[in-house]
């Protein structure tokens, strides 16, 4: 697969087109299919007793899949989410980044479908696992 667009671009496309949350995420490096993004984590994605929240957990999962397939096809901010299915498998450790490894599984005309397996910055073993399904618009 070919990428349409860079690192530098899909950070810009974030701050431009979803400021309120662009300085949540750090796309780290981004390939054919794949992407790493890491979760700058704070005080507000945090549940009692310090951990990440899982809605947080999913944002990641989501945004991971979202910038992947923008990075495949370009920028088209109305490609959107159609179904996500999330296996949160272990407990991220306490008040630590989390990173995002994601991949295109298949890329459609009107259908993407990826994979994203999540992990507390440094563990070898992921604390979540997720599958989502993408829409993509119609070209104009």
């Amino acid at each position: 697969m070919t990428v349409k667009m860079t690192v530098d671009e899909l950070h810009a496309f974030m701050a431009t087109e979803f400021p309120q949350v662009a300085g949540d995420y750090t796309v780290e490096e981004v390939g054919g299919g794949t992407i790493r993004v890491r979760m700058n984590v704070g005080e507000k994605n945090l549940r009692p007793g310090g951990t990440v929240s899982g809605p947080s957990i999913f944002s990641l999962a989501d945004v991971t899949i979202y910038l992947v397939l923008l990075a495949m096809i370009g920028p088209q901010a109305l490609a959107v989410t159609t179904n996500c299915s999330i296996d949160f498998m272990r407990k991220p450790a306490a008040a630590t980044d989390l990173i995002a490894e994601g991949r295109i599984l298949k890329l459609g005309r009107v259908l993407a479908v990826g994979d994203v397996l999540v992990y507390s910055e440094g563990a070898a073993e992921p604390v979540a696992r997720a599958s989502l399904t993408y829409s993509i618009p119609p070209a104009r």
